[in-house]
């Protein structure tokens, strides 16, 4: 309340007492009402910047993924990871041996969207680093544990044996809860610098029941922890780290790059993982699955032939002159194929070429 008011209120004495005036017990009680008004005004003021300053900060939380789910508490799913790694959609430094093109194990995890195993245009942590680098999960693995031990954001973790070559496919099952119906996982490209395919934090709720079956495309990413460009390149730690970044045609914008196809549009799938919600018995138990075993190379759906244009080096300088005294005489440059043709690619130009010249030494 004011100040003058209240010195007003404390000394009545000091009230004008002229002819016309008001008696003190009037004037008190007017003083009274003039400081209860501006007492309800003041409070009415303060009550409405508090109310707009816990909406405003209420319109800033971040929606939670997982906030609506009212589906049954527990789900369980069969997860199937295809790969589609093969040399016809992928020609280009396509691995052969030492070692061939091939996958890692899955390493994945059910959870809360207060927990994130991995994010595009984020920086990865270690174990994703160590993972997607080595195919070491001992530090991920722990860094999953410590989540859920801490916030209770993590619920189950899962993983699928490796696949021996680049097409085949494995399989697990996981388990999600309507406080944890998020999926992420991780598989790492053999060979590779850093290179993986997964999927970060896909709901499998759908308000209040759970997806039957959903099949994602999955396509390379970048870890971020690695400079090289090519499938066999030797270790170069990126310094200062960059980000999770995905691996597309034309970026790396660099014709070195393994994956660079610059007249694609988009790259064909490397990958594909199929989740399959799992029925339930008479008796509420879960219907036996049975694990696909994994498959060197078959795959069911058509593979996508990407073609593969013929690569050439720069021409050598040309060579000497050759040719009998006063006639005309030839000389020759050539090139040599630095990327061989596949699928129906542009075919490789000749590797010679000869023009004529006047002999410089001749007998």
């Amino acid at each position: 309340m004011s100040r003058g008011l209240t010195q007003v209120l404390l000394r009545p004495t000091q009230l004008p007492a002229k002819a016309g005036a008001l008696p003190l017990p009037v004037l008190q009680r007017k003083y009274l009402g003039m400081e209860n008004l501006m007492f309800v005004y003041c409070s009415s003021k303060i009550i409405w910047t508090l109310l707009v300053t816990i909406l405003g900060y209420a319109s800033s939380l971040p929606v939670r993924d997982d906030s609506i789910c009212t589906a049954e508490e527990l789900a369980k799913y069969s997860i199937i990871f295809t790969g589609k790694w093969s040399q016809t959609a992928f020609p280009k430094q396509y691995p052969l041996y030492r070692p061939p093109a091939q996958w890692s194990s899955m390493l994945g995890v059910t959870h809360s969207s207060d927990y994130s195993m991995w994010k595009k245009n984020e920086y990865a942590s270690n174990g994703v680093r160590d993972f997607a680098e080595k195919g070491e999960a001992w530090v991920l693995m722990k860094e999953i544990e410590e989540a859920g031990e801490k916030i209770q954001s993590v619920h189950g973790i899962f993983s699928a044996p490796a696949i021996s070559s680049g097409t085949g496919q494995t399989s697990t099952e996981l388990e999600v809860r309507s406080r944890h119906p998020l999926v992420s996982f991780v598989v790492r490209i053999v060979p590779s610098p850093d290179w993986f395919v997964g999927i970060d934090s896909l709901n499998l709720c759908e308000g209040d029941h759970w997806v039957e079956e959903v099949s994602v495309d999955l396509f390379p990413y970048d870890a971020g922890t690695d400079s090289g460009f090519t499938f066999s390149s030797p270790n170069f730690a990126t310094i200062p780290q960059d980000t999770v970044t995905e691996i597309t045609c034309s970026s790396p914008s660099h014709p070195a790059n393994s994956f660079y196809y610059p007249k694609l549009k988009i790259l064909p799938p490397i990958a594909q993982v199929t989740m399959v919600k799992l029925k339930k018995n008479q008796l509420g138990l879960p219907i036996p699955h049975l694990n696909q075993p994994a498959k060197s190379n078959e795959i069911l759906d058509t593979i996508s032939e990407t073609p593969l244009d013929c690569e050439v080096s720069q021409w050598s300088s040309w060579g000497l002159c050759r040719g009998p005294c006063r006639k005309p005489g030839t000389k020759i440059r050539t090139r040599f194929v630095l990327l061989h043709p596949a699928n129906n690619g542009t075919p490789c130009p000749n590797l010679d070429e000869e023009t004529g010249c006047e002999p410089d030494n001749c007998v």
